[in-house]
């Protein structure tokens, strides 16, 4: 554990309640109550701020060699390069619409702290990753005189995600402008996406709106094409449109992925911007960091290069797009390291569709290894066993260790703000809130 966490629990124990309680009396924005405090962990979560920056600032060299991959290791073809990491025929050919070729640094990258240094389990490129509501969790803390005294004491800061999203989209948002000095923005899901997602969606808006930013939430059949190309959603013309649906998604709508051609259409014409344009999917997409860990590929980067993927990244490997041959050799290393690994849809998302090799008999192993095989795109990463904290639970008087992925987000800007999703430490190895009921989140605070 962190000595900052240990100091907490402690003060806890002694019976400051109002330490223990902080999370339970903070006061939260409607929105933001309504859509997370049933999911909130009882205290927050502490990192190290030079640590963490200097991690932020791999992240940035990490994102650089990402995109770099098509052009190093196949020659700029994207057709070669989706085959390479397990990406349908039809996905590339929608990825690459509307894109420059260069994507935008906007990210959340999905990491475990070992006790020694931060691993990277994936990097989640592009305007869906989502959360930038949870630095209000921080705010609402530091407002409870218990744990701003306890901040103050210790010197505690936190990045607010909102405040560099908000300025993100302001300057991505000026070609655009056509109203006034403030953008007007959509938040814009994909069909019924709405009805999965408004709480959060609301969350986001209301977050937005305490930067200054009128953002509007629409679904992508609720928006419409002025005479002059510009984008609007209930008559209210938009000048960026913060893109919360997948090209998943587009894929499978009624309408076919024809859905999202006004929206490509009014950003190539200048008159709304998307952001971000779907081309991240090549690069968030988590094969392409397993290109990174490959042999077969290493002789493709520099010295300094080769060990900035040491530093960040766990083994990893693509199970799909080596040939037959390949394949099979990966599945029978696969099959010896069953207790090391846990294999992953390249391009899912929340744990699902996830099997854990640690907690499934050999027999479960091998079926899973089969279905990665039969559905392609599937990725071995071995284990990184994280640092468990103690969290103090004031209804109970209890301490138990819990686990934590840390998302540490990323802008052009650079390091832009931290929250986490935690699990107990024996609750299950996927920490998602789409695939396991015990996952809570957490704000995290930095310490000098």
């Amino acid at each position: 554990m962190t000595e900052l966490s240990r100091i907490f629990v402690d003060e806890c124990l002694r019976g400051n309640g109002g330490l223990g309680e902080a999370v339970a009396r903070a006061e939260f924005p409607p929105g933001f109550e309504k859509a997370w405090r049933s999911y909130l962990l009882p205290r927050p979560w502490f990192v190290g701020a030079a640590e963490t920056e200097a991690f932020a600032r791999d992240l940035g060299g990490l994102f650089d060699l990402l995109v770099s991959l098509p052009r190093r290791l196949f020659d700029g073809d994207m057709e070669r390069y989706g085959a390479a990491i397990g990406i349908d025929p039809r996905l590339v050919s929608l990825l690459r619409r509307g894109g420059s070729g260069v994507p935008d640094r906007l990210g959340r990258a999905d990491a475990y702290h070992d006790g020694t240094s931060y691993k990277l389990l994936e990097f989640n490129l592009g305007s869906e990753v989502g959360g930038l509501e949870l630095a209000v969790f921080n705010q609402g803390l530091l407002d409870v005189p218990e744990f701003g005294a306890f901040a103050r004491e210790h010197g505690l800061g936190h990045v607010d995600i909102g405040a560099r999203m908000a300025a993100v989209l302001r300057e991505r948002a000026k070609p655009a402008l056509s109203g006034g000095a403030e953008p007007v923005v959509g938040l814009i899901e994909g069909r019924g996406g709405v009805a999965a997602y408004g709480r959060m969606m609301v969350a986001t808006q209301e977050a937005m709106a305490a930067q200054g930013l009128d953002l509007r939430i629409g679904e992508v059949g609720d928006v419409r094409t002025r005479a002059d190309g510009k984008l609007t959603l209930d008559g209210t013309p938009l000048d960026l449109v913060v893109r919360n649906f997948a090209a998943g998604q587009l894929l499978e709508d009624p309408a076919g992925p024809e859905v999202a051609e006004p929206f490509f259409r009014a950003h190539e014409a200048g008159r709304t911007v998307l952001f971000t344009t779907l081309e991240s999917g090549f690069y968030g997409n988590k094969s392409a960091l397993s290109l990174l860990t490959d042999p077969r590929w290493s002789a493709a980067f520099d010295a300094d290069e080769r060990a900035l993927v040491e530093r960040l990244l766990p083994w990893s490997r693509t199970v799909s797009g080596a040939g037959p041959a390949g394949v099979a050799e990966i599945v029978d290393l696969c099959r010896e390291r069953r207790e090391e690994l846990i294999l992953k849809p390249g391009a899912g998302y929340g744990g699902l569709d996830t099997f854990v090799g640690w907690e499934s008999t050999e027999a479960e192993w091998r079926a899973a290894l089969a279905v990665a095989v039969e559905h392609g795109g599937y990725v071995a990463q071995e284990r990184v066993v994280p640092r468990a904290e103690p969290v103090y639970d004031p209804a109970t008087g209890a301490v138990e260790d819990w686990i934590a992925v840390l998302g540490v987000f990323l802008t052009d800007d650079g390091y832009a703000g931290t929250h986490a999703r935690a699990n107990r430490a024996d609750g299950g190895a996927i920490v998602g809130l789409s695939s396991n009921p015990g996952t809570r989140m957490v704000g995290v605070f930095s310490q000098p």
